[in-house]
């Protein structure tokens, strides 16, 4: 173990601690507090991609991304007929805008809009226990996979376009994501199933990740922003938790989640 190795620790540390308290905070308040918050961060996310895209147009990434929160804003208010909609204008109103990488643009701002509109419904319609649940697994696969990567290190998962990311990391995610299902399928009813749906949620925030990745890498940039001390931007950070929102968005359509009544 060498010191280059956990140099950016403490600083991930704080940031990540205020981060999760903050997050926790608005889950735990929930309502208008916790979509206003989802509001801004997803706002927030499309401006550092349209800022990784297109760097050359300065007013574009505040424009979509005031563009992207107002849509967010109004869709999770209105039936999901009207919601819809709205969820995919940010895109649209971008995709001719991009001098480079509007595919990619549309693609990944109607992610995180669906991801963000998917979070608020969650916390909405399934209560508190579903939403503590689902950051639970994306904050302990991000922090197992930091520590076994860095511990064990070993293979590279993809190391074309993630480079740091290993199979230990990944795995160890997984783990700590059963781990979190078993935790909550004891605390309440939802049945030992909750594992298997905990380790694809991981599986998903994983893809989030390795996503981002490939669009950092495409545009040539090492983070979305510097806004977060020790964690880049905040897509960044919650690339993971679009995967995982957008997983249980579809998932929570298809089949449905188990009851998880404390």
């Amino acid at each position: 173990m060498t010191a280059s190795r956990w140099d950016d620790l403490t600083p991930r540390l704080i940031s990540g601690a205020l981060m999760v308290g903050i997050g926790m905070l608005g889950v735990w308040l929930g309502g208008l507090w916790f979509h206003g918050l989802v509001v801004i961060i997803s706002a927030i996310m499309v401006w550092e991609l349209v800022g990784m895209l297109d760097a050359a147009r300065s007013k574009a990434p505040l424009v979509l991304a005031l563009i992207a929160g107002a849509c967010l804003a109004v869709a999770i208010e209105v039936p999901i007929s009207f919601a819809l909609p709205l969820l995919l204008f940010p895109s649209m109103a971008g995709f001719g805008r991009m001098e480079q990488g509007g595919v990619r643009y549309a693609v990944f701002t109607a992610s995180i809009m669906l991801a963000g509109y998917g979070m608020m419904a969650l916390r909405d319609d399934f209560g508190l226990v579903w939403m503590a649940w689902l950051v639970s697994v994306v904050v302990v696969t991000d922090i197992a996979g930091y520590f076994a990567g860095r511990t064990i290190g070993g293979p590279k998962f993809w190391p074309r376009v993630s480079p740091k990311k290993t199979w230990a990391g990944t795995v160890a995610g997984w783990v700590g994501a059963a781990l979190v299902g078993l935790g909550f399928a004891a605390a309440t009813t939802a049945g030992s199933g909750l594992m298997g749906i905990s380790i694809a949620v991981a599986m998903a925030s994983q893809i989030g990740d390795i996503a981002e990745s490939a669009v950092k890498r495409k545009a040539e940039v090492k983070d979305s922003s510097n806004l977060i001390p020790g964690h880049g931007g905040l897509l960044d950070r919650f690339d993971g938790m679009l995967g995982a929102a957008l997983f249980i968005l579809f998932v929570g359509q298809l089949v449905g989640l188990p009851t998880a009544t404390p």
